[in-house]
């Protein structure tokens, strides 16, 4: 089931009428209130999220849902009009998985549906350790020097795939589309921010994660 909170009627209908055409289950809302009794009923397996809704903002809403242990790791697309860099920032630390500007194409936002939901289910692997970081996959936890690290979704999976592939140099673009699993190449400032989100969270750890001029990044094993 996927839950899609969108108070513009004509977006909501076309959102819903996409993924009812892929065999997807999903639900509409265009109220905070019906959506929240929604959640308390039955937890979806993704949730669409529009940040300018009326009576309470989507960033609050985001915010609420990642701070809850049974919410914490539904993964959460955004959907808004506001489509700076800045506010893609804010959504991602916010915890968002994935930030999709308005207006959006639907052939785009199914794929990065889908994207998620394969990414959710294929993390079965052991636990990764490099120095005082660990992750576990099967916990969806990561603790440095014994204090647990909160991650969205999406910065879990691209931390977890360079632990996996130390030293080694990818592109923005293979990320993306490792990661993602699929291109969507004009968006390679994606992989900038989560990168930065990553960094910041991780404390002095995130130093290990290092920008290759004019290439990518990698995650140093070595300092």
């Amino acid at each position: 089931m996927i839950y899609v909170l969108e108070d513009d009627s004509s977006i909501l209908e076309l959102v819903l009428y996409a993924l009812s055409s892929q065999k997807m289950e999903a639900q509409g809302f265009d109220n905070a209130r019906d959506f929240d009794k929604a959640m308390s009923q039955k937890l979806p397996s993704l949730i669409v999220l529009d940040i300018m809704l009326p009576n309470e903002n989507g960033l609050s809403i985001l915010k609420r849902l990642k701070e809850k242990s049974k919410t914490r790791n539904i993964p959460i697309i955004i959907l808004s009009a506001l489509g700076s860099e800045y506010d893609k920032i804010k959504g991602l630390d916010f915890g968002a998985d994935d930030y999709l500007s308005k207006p959006f194409s639907a052939l785009e936002l199914l794929a990065r549906i889908r994207a998620l939901l394969r990414r959710c289910d294929s993390l079965d692997f052991g636990d990764l350790v490099l120095g005082e970081l660990t992750l576990s996959p099967k916990r969806h936890m990561i603790t440095l020097q014994g204090k647990e690290i909160k991650l969205t979704l999406k910065e879990f999976e691209l931390l977890a795939f360079l632990m996996k592939n130390p030293d080694r140099t990818f592109s923005r673009e293979e990320l993306l589309e490792i990661v993602w699993g699929y291109e969507y190449s004009s968006e390679t400032r994606t992989i900038d921010m989560h990168i930065n989100t990553l960094r910041n969270k991780l404390e002095s750890f995130g130093a290990r994660i290092e920008t290759v001029r004019g290439v990518g990044y990698k995650l140093n094993a070595h300092i």
